[in-house]
């Protein structure tokens, strides 16, 4: 359990260690290939940590999301010498081993960095239950306490109604195994159980999908002609209520859908994609930082390259406009489920999709699966629908019924192959 004393030194070497970046100076804002930056000047390195929220906590603006992290600790320890100083997992990424290899990478650098973790829990979850659950966790994590321990992807009021949640959670807090209280979505029923946290006034963070095709204002300015109907544009108004409550947000999924690949072509020096996206995020002064899946250490060295600016450039815009230009017929909005009823056989539209999304854009195939595999119900009954119910439940008119198929093709493991 942590003491006063191990916490005030944790903030001195957490105060020094910030300190120390700053001494880096700052980049050129628009230097930011990490080729270019370490021939100008050396290797890339975080450039901004904000306050999260009300908390004492001050993390890098650009962190290290570890859903896709197997047992690769190297990236974990690039991601750290980076300046990276909040590191995102959960015990279900990758069957708990995302946060075991969090754990063998960080050891001896606990005082260096904000750890959270996630539980998905229930309606009906009990108390007893949830703590085991971060018990197991802090095994995993080789640590005896959690930054920030979040209900993850909330989509249902009820599981945040659920009291055993908060008698959990004042409990771990008492016995000094989490400091802050989070939860996580990008649900359909995600702006109503936002509504219902922040009134609650029990929880300390808030994890959510927020990218730059969720603002209504650089949409409108040039996809008139695709007619499509803005829904769901609630997040920033929540977004920003939380912020005012005091609450801090942090964003994911910021790359709407992550289809990197075919964008070379559009790209130039010091404004890739990625890069753009996430300055777009940050230019939110509702936003404290973002997280994002790091799989190479070259993919970190790009990412980090954005860290502290908030200024989205003409080319910037260019760049992401020419994405939602080449893939918003396909892509499917987290925070929205309009077409959830509309299927007769109770398909979840939304979450096939996107596992979809994790296996062909994300390139985490494995993932991709293991998560499909894990639905209630998949896409089976839609290799051989008739009706097509789900044809015009798209208000963004998506092909829903040759996306959940090509889905289910992709996604179905029967046993039988390796």
């Amino acid at each position: 359990m942590p003491g006063s004393s191990m916490r005030a030194k944790r903030r001195t070497v957490l105060q020094g260690f910030l300190k120390g970046g700053a001494l880096l100076g700052t980049l050129p804002a628009l230097l930011t290939s990490s080729r270019a930056v370490q021939a100008a000047a050396g290797p890339v390195k975080i450039q901004q940590y904000t306050s999260l929220g009300s908390t004492d906590m001050r993390i890098s603006d650009i962190s290290f999301g570890a859903s896709q992290l197997r047992q690769e600790p190297e990236l974990v320890s690039h991601a750290l010498d980076r300046g990276i100083n909040y590191f995102d997992t959960a015990e279900s990424y990758t069957g708990g081993t995302s946060e075991k290899t969090i754990g063998t990478a960080l050891r001896g650098k606990r005082d260096r960095v904000y750890l959270t973790s996630k539980g998905h829990f229930s309606a009906h979850t009990s108390a007893d239950d949830m703590m085991q659950t971060l018990e197991g966790s802090l095994r995993r994590l080789q640590t005896d306490y959690i930054d920030v321990y979040f209900n993850h992807a909330v989509n249902d009021v009820e599981r945040l109604k659920n009291e055993a949640f908060y008698t959990f959670t004042e409990r771990a807090k008492q016995q000094g195994k989490i400091r802050y209280v989070g939860l996580s979505g990008h649900g359909g029923q995600l702006i109503e159980c936002l509504e219902y946290a922040i009134a609650r006034k029990a929880f300390d963070v808030m994890l959510v999908a927020y990218n730059f095709g969720q603002d209504p204002s650089f949409l409108q300015s040039f996809t008139r002609s695709f007619d499509f109907i803005a829904i769901n544009q609630e997040l920033p108004r929540v977004i920003k209520k939380a912020k005012a409550a005091g609450m801090g947000v942090v964003a994911m999924k910021t790359l709407r859908g992550a289809r990197l690949n075919d964008m070379t072509p559009y790209q130039r020096e010091g404004a890739t994609l990625a890069q753009a996206a996430f300055r777009w995020v940050l230019s939110n002064t509702s936003v404290d930082a973002l997280i994002i899946s790091m799989k190479s250490k070259s993919q970190i060295d790009e990412f980090v390259a954005a860290s502290g600016s908030a200024k989205v450039s003409q080319q910037d815009t260019e760049l992401l406009k020419r994405y939602v230009e080449l893939h918003d017929a396909t892509y499917c909005r987290p925070v929205c489920n309009a077409c959830e009823a509309s299927c007769p056989e109770g398909v979840p539209i939304a979450d096939v999709l996107r596992h979809k999304m994790y296996f062909e854009d994300y390139g985490a195939e494995r993932m991709a699966m293991e998560r499909y595999a894990g639905l209630s119900k998949n896409a089976e009954a839609c290799q051989s629908c008739a009706h097509q119910a789900c044809l015009n439940a798209c208000p963004y008119r998506l092909p829903i019924p040759i996306l959940t198929r090509r889905a289910h093709e992709l996604l179905h493991w029967d046993g039988q192959t390796g």
